[in-house]
């Protein structure tokens, strides 16, 4: 099967959005926590999350076009300068998926989804407390993409928070002991499992 930028553009919506979501592969499963100014709590599942820096420890999101449909989770991170990166526990992922919902503004998916708000001393936005990997940011810069509207918000890392014995002495985490998942297209979970580790590649070898 052989699919052009012609074959795409007749594709009907849904289904073009499902092939080009999926294309790429298993994305990272995460849920995004912020607090508006009102301190309504909202959570939403993102698939966009991407490392951009280690020094400073810089990680990203794509967020969608703003606008028409409101972005909660983008207008809080602007208005409050902070928000958490949550990954997804597997046995949790339906509930995770709920939170893609356009509930109203003033209801919490944390709420209406069955997740339990943490927070730590000194940081506005919360956590996910079911999650085991944790991640608080701290708001620096808006990219904006011209080609589809989109938008690059990029944050840099405050808090970490994980099970210790999940952190190697390099400094990896063992994703598949902490129960990961993974997303494809728009609606498919998977469970994340370790293949192999190896060395750093060079030439000579």
């Amino acid at each position: 099967m052989h699919i052009t930028t012609e074959d795409i553009y007749k594709l009907e919506k849904i289904k073009r959005a499902n092939l080009i979501n999926s294309i790429t592969g298993i994305k990272p499963a995460n849920l995004i926590g912020s607090r508006s100014d009102n301190s309504v709590s909202n959570l939403a599942v993102f698939s966009s999350v991407v490392h951009i820096g280690a020094n400073p420890p810089l990680m990203g999101i794509i967020v969608r076009p703003t606008g028409e449909v409101p972005r909660h989770t983008y207008e809080n991170i602007l208005s409050t300068g902070y928000y958490t990166i949550n990954h997804i526990p597997d046995h949790m992922t339906e509930q995770a998926h709920q939170t893609s919902a356009k509930y109203k503004r003033d209801q919490s998916e944390f709420d209406t989804c069955g997740f339990t708000e943490e927070y730590i001393e000194n940081f506005a936005a919360p956590f996910v407390k079911e999650s085991k990997i944790k991640i608080g940011l701290k708001y620096k810069q808006s990219i904006s993409i011209p080609l589809n509207n989109t938008i690059l918000c990029i944050g840099e890392i405050e808090h970490i928070i994980l099970p210790k014995h999940s952190l190697t002495d390099e400094g990896y985490i063992n994703l598949e002991n902490l129960s990961a998942t993974g997303i494809s297209g728009l609606n498919s979970y998977y469970n994340v499992k370790y293949i192999d580790s190896y060395d750093y590649a060079r030439v000579q070898k």
